[in-house]
């Protein structure tokens, strides 16, 4: 028992040693990328900040006092980043890799949505992109509550890792938390967080240590991620060896310098790593890449610069400095005379003239300025096309257009990138969760397109005129009563005519398919399925030109769409372009005609109504 004990005093010691240890080399040490390369990622985000929000990292007067301006240029690259490298949830679906698993992956994608929308999925990609456009790369958590999951961006500012691998080695998250917040966790040992309350501070602070305000109502504690000694958790020296992932929350208070008293409100194992580090354009030997404001870091500066000059040599000009032979006005301040309206008298016969305090040069510092700030939007990326400046009159249209593709050429690989980590994300998280929630029989809703509503009514319409037939047969049968000829014809009608009704919107449940629960859906379901991630930021224009030429050249020509070589041909041009894919104009379904039976109506396996489609 005492060996137990002496046990669980060193994992709290050195779970917060290690916390502190982390900390302080994060903010105090540098990494060394190469000879002459040095990088602090604590000090680069620290300045990533105060230049988007328009502050000097020097302060904001120069050594004689004066205000220094700050011309603020890195907004408006992050604003384009963030918009040219957008991507929409309705642009993630799920694709087969076999035929067979096509209606699965189709349904799959129908609860990947549904999740999507529970889960404001929408909204979680707006923040992600915004933090890639401003650090180059976001740190991603997902944190499983009453059974589903949630994804978040964890702040720069309130997280600590190693800035040079961040996957291997331990996640530290700073958190700010109330006393009821710390109360009412159940998962927190409510004796040490009654001891933490009682000892610790309570005001908010920046990673640095300054106060971010006054309120004096929340606790700090470290969440801890990582693989730790599995003693740390079981408390038995026979497992220090041996290695887990686990999860801690501590905290502690400095008594006096150097000496704290620990706290440990958590502590055990996880099934994986909930962190995820995502990237725009990964970077070698650094966690952090490299964001539109880290690439205008000299850009900016040399910009603050020139229009601090400028607007020197402007104050200088707007005052009126005078001078004179007369000794007797040494040392007097004449400009602070003729701001209070005193009257200047001199001595006879000594002019008072005044200087020529005109502004210079200004045209050579604004074309200085000019030649950094040019050089900056080369290095962003961003041209006049990208960014929505005017042209000069008679540059041909044609010319115009070349250069907006060209432009977007970065931003379409910064939007791959981010299309391969939500493949990473959705296979390493996302599917698995949604996966264990498929022993249920629930309807879900969906929001379709014209294609998937095609897709789903011909699954659904003769699988439920199939059915309707039976159970009205099934009934006359029950009853001794002759089964009718029924006209299927008229039950497809009707329950075409209530889907019309629904719009663009269908409520599904695995009955609809033939199966009891979703988990017989997808028994036989392969979850290596591809997701298949577009980009949204498509040229419309150049889409609806395509697709009406197309529509034109069908109709001049049917043949286009029966000759194998012209369709194949005409198929290749509209993928080409971007208008339409191969596997679109492949799932156009052709008119089928309804069978016919009487009395009782085979019902379809799920196998025989995937083939449904032409």
């Amino acid at each position: 028992m005492e060996e137990k004990e002496t046990e669980a005093l060193d994992y709290k010691s050195e779970i917060c040693e290690l916390v502190r240890k982390t900390k302080n080399n994060y903010i105090n040490n540098e990494s060394r990328l190469s000879k002459y390369v040095t990088f602090s990622q604590f000090e680069n985000i620290e300045k990533i900040d105060a230049y988007l929000n328009s502050k000097h990292i020097s302060g904001d007067t120069d050594d004689e006092g004066r205000e220094k301006p700050f011309f603020n240029i890195v907004t408006a690259a992050v604003n384009i980043w963030y918009k040219a490298t957008d991507i929409d949830r309705q642009n993630i679906r799920i694709k087969a890799t076999k035929l067979k698993y096509w209606l699965m992956a189709f349904i799959a994608t129908i609860h990947l949505q549904d999740w999507m929308k529970k889960t404001r999925f929408g909204a979680f990609l707006n923040d992600w992109g915004r933090a890639l456009s401003k650090y180059g790369s976001a740190p991603l958590k997902f944190v499983e509550v009453d059974g589903e999951l949630y994804p978040m961006v964890v702040a720069w500012n309130r997280m600590i890792s190693d800035p040079i691998d961040f996957e291997n080695n331990p996640k530290i998250e700073i958190l700010y938390l109330t006393e009821s917040q710390l109360l009412n966790n159940k998962e927190y040992n409510k004796d040490v967080v009654k001891s933490l309350i009682e000892k610790a501070e309570t005001v908010r602070k920046t990673m640095s240590g300054e106060n971010k305000d006054n309120n004096d109502e929340f606790y700090e504690v470290y969440e801890v991620h990582g693989m730790f000694p599995l003693s740390w958790v079981t408390k038995n020296p026979a497992d220090r060896e041996k290695l887990t992932q686990q999860m801690h929350v501590i905290s502690f208070v400095e008594m006096k310098q150097n000496e704290y008293e620990d706290f440990c409100l958590y502590d055990g194992s996880e099934e994986k790593d909930p962190y995820m580090l995502t990237h725009l354009i990964k970077e070698d030997g650094r966690a952090q890449s490299i964001g539109a404001v880290e690439y205008l870091f000299d850009t900016q500066w040399m910009q603050n610069h020139t229009v601090k000059a400028i607007k020197d040599q402007l104050d200088l000009a707007s005052l009126q400095i005078w001078q004179t032979a007369d000794g007797s006005f040494m040392g007097m301040n004449v400009l602070s005379a003729m701001v209070n309206g005193d009257i200047l008298v001199h001595t006879p016969n000594n002019p008072l003239t005044q200087m020529n305090n005109g502004s210079h040069d200004i045209n050579a510092l604004k074309t200085f300025g000019e030649m950094f700030y040019g050089n900056g939007q080369k290095m962003v990326g961003v041209t006049d096309a990208i960014a929505g400046n005017t042209f000069p009159s008679n540059t041909p249209y044609s010319s115009i257009e070349l250069l907006n593709q060209e432009s977007h050429g970065l931003f379409e690989i910064m939007t791959e990138n981010k299309g391969f980590h939500i493949e990473d994300m959705m296979r390493e998280y996302v599917l698995p969760n949604i996966k264990k929630k498929m022993d249920s029989v629930e309807e879900i809703a969906a929001t379709l397109a014209d294609n998937d509503i095609q897709k789903f009514d011909s699954i659904y319409v003769p699988a439920e005129t199939i059915r309707r037939a039976n159970k009205i047969s099934a009934e006359k049968m029950f009853n001794n009563e002759v089964a009718p000829n029924q006209d299927l014809t008229a039950i497809e009608s009707q329950i075409k005519s209530e889907l019309s009704q629904l719009g663009n919107q269908r409520f599904i449940k695995p009955s609809d398919l033939d199966e009891k629960t979703w988990n017989d859906f997808f028994e036989d379901f392969v979850w290596t399925a591809e997701v298949e991630v577009t980009n949204e930021q498509s040229d419309k224009k150049t889409i609806m030109q395509t697709l009406s030429n197309a529509l034109q050249a069908i109709a001049r020509d049917p043949s286009l769409l029966q000759d194998p070589t012209k369709r194949y041909i005409f198929s290749k041009l509209l993928e080409t372009t971007g208008a339409i894919s191969t596997l679109e104009l492949s799932n156009i379904p052709n008119p089928t005609p309804v069978p016919q039976a009487s009395g009782g109506i085979a019902s379809k396996s799920v196998g025989e109504l995937a083939t449904i489609t032409k």
